[in-house]
């Protein structure tokens, strides 16, 4: 793994987790059934998973 790539996959880690973040804190679930949205922290995690596995893919 060259250092272009991890760089890449840094950034579609930090970039997906301040989007799920930002999802989290602005669509609260009310209900508890929406996970993506349902907390801040929740939506961080799930961003930032969703954006390594994004940039990983090639």
């Amino acid at each position: 793994m060259d250092r272009s790539q991890i760089i890449r996959i840094v950034a579609g880690i930090v970039v997906g987790g301040a989007l799920g973040a930002l999802m989290g804190y602005f669509g609260k679930c009310t209900s508890g059934t929406c996970p993506l949205t349902s907390t801040p922290w929740r939506g961080a995690i799930y961003g930032a998973v969703l954006g390594a596995l994004f940039t990983s893919m090639r």
